[in-house]
């Protein structure tokens, strides 16, 4: 009987140890399971860059911008530029040519300086330095002119830029300012750009053929 009895013991303390044991992985699987909210706490919109990285910037009426540039900001400006180019008539070429007549001048052209191989092949399809080209030259001379010696970096303020130019046109410049004409340029702005060029595009073809024609 006492036989009977502690196997009975025996068994229903194996009994008891089972059901805890099953008892604890059900509760802990219970208790720590992890389950995804459906929708994240600490999720964060970025709002993605527009294509391009840059804003597009509207087309320059020279006509209607030159009259009214600062040619004084213009000349504090182009002091960046004296540090490689002599400004007056007659001066030396140093670093970079002289500019002294820059606008209207063809390009690659002022004697005793030795231009790169870049500059020679725009000079090759580019009659003249007009408005367009300089604008476009000096926001980022490397990438407008591909193997140019000029480093520096541009000038990325539009109104810095037309200041600029304005000041160079005093430098006996024999370019014709154009007659305003804000409506090509309004038009030109609103005008959707072709896939990798630049929006302003078609404008500055049409800006430049007209400048150049006008300097012959």
């Amino acid at each position: 009987m006492s036989d009977g009895l502690g196997l009975n013991k025996i068994l229903g303390a194996g009994l008891a140890t089972a059901l805890v044991i099953v008892g604890l992985g059900v509760g802990t699987k219970i208790l720590f399971e992890y389950k995804p909210p459906a929708k994240q706490g600490y999720a964060i919109a970025v709002q993605e860059e527009a294509s391009g990285g840059a804003a597009v910037e509207q087309p320059i009426d020279w006509g209607t911008e030159l009259p009214k540039a600062d040619v004084a900001a213009g000349k504090a400006v182009a002091a960046k530029c004296q540090s490689c180019h002599n400004l007056d008539q007659g001066g030396p070429n140093m670093t970079g040519p002289n500019l002294y007549g820059v606008l209207g001048r063809a390009p690659g052209s002022h004697p005793g300086f030795a231009y790169s191989d870049g500059m020679k092949a725009f000079a090759g399809k580019t009659p003249a330095w007009d408005y367009v080209h300089i604008n476009d030259f000096i926001t980022s001379p490397s990438k407008y002119i591909d193997g140019t010696k000029m480093t520096f970096v541009g000038l990325k303020q539009r109104q810095d830029r037309i200041n600029v130019i304005a000041y160079l046109h005093t430098l006996g410049s024999n370019l014709p300012i154009p007659a305003p004409n804000p409506a090509a340029a309004t038009t030109a702005a609103s005008a959707p750009a072709a896939s990798g060029a630049p929006a302003a595009s078609s404008a500055a073809a049409v800006a430049s053929a007209a400048a150049a024609s006008a300097g012959k």
